[in-house]
Order: structure tokens, then C-alpha cells, then sequence
């Protein structure tokens, strides 16, 4: 594909990639996982996981993207063509197109709450009940949850409408070093608080004997799902990537930035959460029913809520233009639309497909499919199934399918140090489709379990 278009420098493709990859599961999940599974420990047991499941994941789907040079679809058709291995690289599409729906429903919520920080309608809130219930009644109200998760889409169609160096590439510049920027403005503004150092402590002082198997599977999970891994996000991007690029130095600073963005969040929350004398463990509501009762009782408060929500969206937009992306690829790849048709007409059928998941806080809450909201429903299937599945078969389809041999020259310019891809080869072959199983596996026991017993 010759007038394939390519990101205009390695720095725009990074911080691109370092985008999708940095997302709500970084500024929103990874804290209250964090919280959940007895701090330091868990970010100790994340960390390993980084380093033997995203990495080699990511550097698989960043050399499928640029030796095929092709969306998930056409790159698995490539290397596996005439074979029932495409379906990974369509799994990979529905993935995002799945993603994107219920996604862009939590984006919407970020606008709001930025839209509530500038009017000071939820300063003053002391305490997190309070919180709690205002952010009960803003998710059920069904004109503001589609409103908002309709502005979010339009914000992504935008961006992606422009194309890779004029959209994707030239906003990533502009918004990854002003995440960086308001992330450490947050933090300064949180250690500096009475208190604070409980916090600190409790996010980086390990006490091992709080590791268990829950602990390490939410690590695992966590660090494949949070690199935007197995969905063709980075296939997408590395499709866009020139010969002298190099792939694993790459994959290195975005799995670095990443996880970078993560550990700034959890020092931009829990010293200001103990400070505060609140509970770390709110699970999912730490960020909305927690922070702002955490603001309302600091100096300058307001201001640095309404940066905390900016940052929030930052985080979910970069992600959001990224899954778009992988929809859009396939779709101008494979079927020859114009990037401004196929942005505009699956925009707007991705934004239809996320108003039930926007309504399952209110009006649809009591419509469930095999026990869950639709946004629930929508959130496990992607989450526990299509993601994992895409994540083991493309190790599987790349290491002994169509065979490393055919691939690991893409490494060639990174190194000469023939043990590093060796080590990558094992760890693709070997190790990666291992943990995913295992970590399928305990992800969808339970539901199946309650499937059976539903059936018997």
C-alpha cells in the first residue's frame, strides 16, 4: 500500500500510541483496583505483569501493523489469508466498535462533571454520600447522559476526521504533555496536604502479604486491558508506521509513559483521599463520589476539581479517537470508503449503539441481558471475553501460524542483540498465550458456572 499514510515523526507516533494505551483505565480504574487490592503490593505485582504480558503483546501487534501495513482485517488476511484466522482481526474491529459505545458513555460523564466543577455545583459536597447521590441522579438523568456521551463521540469523529498527522497525530501532541502537566499539578497540590504521607505509604510501600490470586489476576488483567492490547488499536497504529522506525524502542516509551500515567494518577489521588481521611476502596465510585468530596475541603479547591475532570477527559478522548481509528481503518482499508464517510456514517452507529448503555443508569436499569445492564453487559463482554480471546490468538497466530521467522526481521533495526528477540519469540510462543488462558479462564468462570446452573 504504497500511499499509505504514515505519522510524520516517531515523537507524534508515540505520544499517539502512548494515548490510546492511556485512558480511563489509567486515571479512573487503576486507582480504585489499586485501592481494592491493598496498594503498593498490587502496583508491584502490575508492574512485573507490564513486563511479561503488555510488552511482548504490544510489540506483536505493532510488528503485525507494520510488516502488513494494514487495518486488523487486512493484516491477518495477509499473514494467515484463506484461513479461518481472519475472524482475530474482525474480533479486533467489533472490539473497538463494542469499546467505543459504552466508553464514550463514561467520556460523556467527564464532560459533565467539568461542566458541574465550572459552576460550582458540586462544591461544598463534605462528605461522599453526598456525592455519591449526585452523581446517582446525574447518570439516571437520560437527557444529560446522552447529551454528553453524544459530545464525546462528536469530539472523537472530529479528531479522527482529519486523518493521522492532522487529526490523531497533532492533537496527541497537544493533549498527552497537558495530561502530563495537570497529572503533576494534582500531585504537587496532594502531597503538599496535612496527612498526605499515609497515602504515599499505603501507594508505594509494599506489604506483601497482601498479594493473593485475585490480586495477581486483576494485575495481569489490568495491565493487558489498560495497553489497549488485543482490541487492533496497535495493529491500526503500527500500521502507520515508516521502515525506520523502530518498533521496539517504541513499544518500550509507550508501555513506559503508560504505565507512568498510571503511577501520577495513584499519587494524584491517594495522598489527597488519606489527607482527607477517606476510604480508598470505594471501588469504581472513588473517582466520582470520592474526589470531589476530597476538593470541596481543600484550599483552591474548585480549581484544581475542574483540572482533575479535564484531565479525565483527556485521558478517555486519546483512548476514544484510537478505537475509532481501528473502525475507520477497516473500514477505508477494506472497503474503499473516504475516511470523512466512514468517520461520519460508524460515528453515528456507534453513538446510537451506546445510548442503551447511556440509559442504564436510569430509564433501561432494569433491562438486563444474562443478569447484567446493558452497559454491563457490554463492559464484561469486551472486558473478559473478545479482549483476551484477541490477545491469545494474535500470540498464537503470529508465533507458531504464520511463524516468527517471517516477522522478527521488523526487530532488525531496533537491535543486534539476538537474545532480546529470542527472549520476545519465547515469551510470544510460551509465556503470553499461557497467562492469557489462565487469565480467561478465571475471568469467565464464574459466569459460566452461572450459566450451567441457570441451564440445570
Amino acid at each position: 500500500m504504497a500511499n499509505r499514510e504514515h505519522w510524520g515523526s516517531k515523537l507524534g507516533f508515540v505520544l499517539a500510541a502512548a494515548g490510546s494505551a492511556i485512558g480511563l483505565g489509567n486515571v479512573w480504574k487503576f486507582p480504585y483496583v489499586t485501592g481494592a487490592n491493598g496498594g503498593a503490593a498490587f502496583v508491584f505485582v502490575y508492574l512485573i505483569s507490564v513486563l511479561i504480558l503488555g510488552l511482548p503483546i504490544m510489540i506483536a501487534e505493532l510488528v503485525i501493523g507494520r510488516h502488513t501495513e494494514k487495518d486488523p482485517v487486512g493484516a491477518f488476511k495477509q499473514i494467515a489469508g484463506g484461513t479461518t484466522w481472519e475472524f482475530i482481526g474482525y474480533l479486533g474491529v467489533l472490539s473497538g466498535f463494542f469499546i467505543l459505545s459504552f466508553y464514550s458513555v463514561v467520556g460523556g460523564w467527564t464532560i459533565g462533571y467539568i461542566v458541574k466543577s465550572l459552576t460550582g455545583s458540586i462544591a461544598g459536597l463534605n462528605d461522599t454520600a453526598q456525592a455519591s447521590e449526585i452523581f446517582k441522579q446525574y447518570v439516571a438523568n437520560p437527557y444529560l447522559s446522552i447529551l454528553y456521551h453524544v459530545l464525546f463521540m462528536a469530539s472523537c469523529m472530529y479528531i479522527v476526521i482529519k486523518g493521522i498527522k492532522n487529526g490523531i497525530e497533532k492533537w496527541s501532541k497537544i493533549l498527552m504533555p497537558l495530561l502530563f502537566v495537570i497529572l503533576i499539578a494534582l500531585i504537587v497540590r496532594g502531597i503538599t496536604m496535612e496527612g498526605s504521607l499515609e497515602g504515599i505509604i499505603f501507594f508505594l510501600n509494599p506489604d506483601f502479604s497482601k498479594i493473593t490470586l485475585k490480586s495477581v489476576l486483576s494485575a495481569l488483567g489490568q495491565s493487558f486491558f489498560s495497553l489497549s492490547l488485543g482490541m487492533g488499536a496497535m495493529i491500526t497504529y503500527g500500521s502507520y508506521l515508516s521502515r525506520e522506525d523502530k518498533i521496539l524502542h517504541s513499544a518500550l516509551w509507550i508501555v513506559i509513559l503508560d504505565t507512568a500515567v498510571a503511577i501520577l494518577a495513584g499519587l494524584a489521588i491517594f495522598p489527597s483521599v488519606f489527607a482527607m481521611s477517606l476510604s480508598p476502596q470505594e471501588g469504581p465510585g472513588l473517582i466520582f463520589h470520592v474526589i470531589p468530596a476530597v476538593f470541596a475541603r481543600m484550599p483552591l479547591g474548585q480549581f484544581f476539581e475542574v483540572l482533575f475532570f479535564v484531565l479525565l477527559f483527556i485521558a478517555a478522548l486519546t483512548s476514544g479517537i484510537s478505537l475509532l481509528e481501528v473502525v475507520v481503518a477497516y473500514i477505508t482499508d477494506e472497503k474503499g470508503w473516504s475516511r470523512r464517510k466512514a468517520v461520519l456514517i460508524m460515528g453515528t452507529i456507534i453513538t446510537i449503539l451506546g445510548i442503551p448503555s447511556a440509559l442504564s443508569f436510569g430509564v433501561m436499569g432494569n433491562v438486563t441481558i444474562l443478569g447484567n445492564t446493558f452497559f454491563d453487559f457490554m463492559d464484561k463482554l469486551t472486558s473478559n471475553y473478545m479482549l483476551p480471546i484477541g490477545g491469545f490468538f494474535i500470540a498464537i497466530c503470529l508465533g507458531w501460524k504464520y511463524g516468527l521467522e517471517n516477522t522478527i526481521h521488523e526487530l532488525d533495526p531496533d537491535t543486534r542483540i539476538i537474545s532480546l528477540k529470542e527472549l520476545w519469540a519465547f515469551m510470544i510462543k510460551f509465556v503470553s498465550p499461557f497467562i492469557l488462558f489462565v487469565v480467561f479462564f478465571m475471568l469467565v468462570k464464574d459466569d459460566v458456572i452461572a450459566l450451567l446452573q441457570r441451564m440445570f
